[in-house]
């Protein structure tokens, strides 16, 4: 007898975390929330049933969901991502919400994003701010070719991807902005070894024993690449926002906070270059 809708979710949610039996259906299907809800009882094709219970196997051995998919959502864009990139994270939205507040729409302003993965910040910067000209790097070839596949499925013409680490493809350059979410993990950290972690690439999770290698890196020489009175925005860890406003007060950067997530943890630093 062949599965159905309903019952092959039902089997699949004993196993898997909420909400993740659908998207993956969803993702098999090709179909949306609501054609799976008033389609309950629509019978699944053998292949689809087939594939579908791959995919929970494997998201039940480990595998992230965005990988399975091959998608992610942030912002108001949906991105392809893969083993080579970062999966996007919701509370990676407070760093462009908190970018957004210092890019006036109207103007032509310079943005950096740096360590870029699948574009998340720099496409979403870019779509918010059309005049805008956003320059992305990152020093993996294969996460800048999923992020150029992102720029033109989205068709956001705005925005130049270039290799190489941090600020070394910006030589001489100066900008508006530069904004990061570098990788902030202290190596060893258990949490490396747990859940989607595990297959995310370890370059752009941990950084140093302290999980503060790169963030330094970025803070030394950042100066010499903004305009005056540009910002320096620095997503990190819930416990680093104390060493990372201290970094960025002893670069020389004034106005100097850290800003919470909605989940009111320490999320973003940021300073600004005096005149």
């Amino acid at each position: 007898m062949p599965a159905h809708v309903d019952s092959a979710l039902r089997h699949a949610r004993a196993r898997l975390a909420p909400g993740e039996a659908e998207l993956l259906l969803m993702h098999v299907l090709g179909r949306g929330h609501a054609w799976l809800y008033a389609h309950g009882d629509a019978p699944l094709a053998a292949a689809d049933a087939e594939r579908f219970d791959e995919l929970v196997a494997r998201r039940e051995a480990g595998e992230p969901v965005a990988y399975l998919t091959g998608r992610r959502g942030f912002w108001s864009l949906e991105l392809q991502v893969g083993p080579a990139t970062l999966i996007p994270r919701a509370e990676t939205e407070r760093l462009v919400e908190l970018a957004l507040e210092r890019l006036p729409p109207d103007t032509g302003c310079r943005v950096a994003d740096l360590g870029t993965g699948s574009g998340a910040v720099a496409l979403a910067i870019a779509s918010e701010r059309p005049r805008a000209r956003v320059v992305a790097t990152d020093a993996s070839s294969a996460a800048l070719e999923v992020a150029r596949a992102n720029a033109g499925a989205l068709g956001l013409a705005n925005v130049e991807f270039r290799h190489g680490d941090w600020f070394a493809p910006l030589a001489g350059e100066r900008f508006h902005l530069v904004a990061s979410n570098p990788p902030y993990i202290a190596e060893g950290d258990p949490h490396l070894a747990r859940g989607d972690l595990r297959h995310e690439p370890p370059r752009a999770l941990a950084s140093g024993p302290d999980g503060l290698d790169d963030i330094r890196a970025i803070t030394a020489v950042a100066a010499a690449h903004l305009e005056p009175d540009g910002w320096l925005l620095l997503e990190h860890g819930h416990d680093q926002g104390g060493p990372v406003a201290a970094l960025l007060q002893e670069a020389g950067f004034c106005a100097v906070a850290t800003l919470a997530d909605l989940e009111g943890r320490a999320r973003v630093s940021l300073g600004r270059r005096p005149a």
